[in-house]
């Protein structure tokens, strides 16, 4: 990869981490933190509750969009991002250096 390649992915992954951080804060903010603690109203806890919960009925969602030949939708693929972070939040990952090759 090229200096200006390598730059221009630099500056897009960096740039978009920033919107992502700024969009995650405002979706916990709009929802309590309900993301990885759900109120539990109408399901008990246990029952198809939390962030695994939500990342299945997206990708649900998601599945049966695309099989209707609507192809996938910018919100769907930026929620599964954000309850996937969420997901590694509740699993204490919040350093990836280990997975660095």
């Amino acid at each position: 990869m090229s200096q200006q390649a390598a730059t221009i992915s630099k500056s897009k992954i960096e740039t978009t981490i920033d919107n992502f951080k700024k969009f995650l804060l405002a979706k916990n903010a709009n929802y309590g933190g309900t993301g990885l603690y759900p109120l539990n109203i109408f399901c008990p806890a246990g029952e198809h509750t939390g962030i695994e919960s939500r990342i299945d009925d997206k990708l649900g969602r998601v599945k049966i969009t695309t099989e209707k030949e609507i192809p996938m939708r910018k919100n769907d693929v930026v929620d599964l991002i954000g309850y996937l972070f969420l997901l590694c939040i509740k699993n204490n990952w919040i350093d990836f250096q280990d997975l660095i090759d």
